[in-house]
């Protein structure tokens, strides 16, 4: 129950994948994994915010 909990909250951008991975009793990668099984991406980044941090790096 946890995990599809923090899965969720994630999926609706409430929680960090950290934070959710956490509630889960995961680590990340787990985290990841679980995203993976629950059909949810991993990145939950907008175009506006993935073209900012693209520039961010440089």
């Amino acid at each position: 129950m946890r995990i599809a909990a923090a899965v969720k909250w994630y999926e609706l951008g409430e929680i960090s994948q950290g934070k959710a991975a956490e509630i889960a009793g995961l680590t990340r990668a787990e985290f990841i994994n679980a995203l993976f099984r629950y059909r949810v991406d991993f990145m939950q980044y907008t175009a506006e915010e993935l073209a900012q941090e693209i520039i961010d790096v440089d």
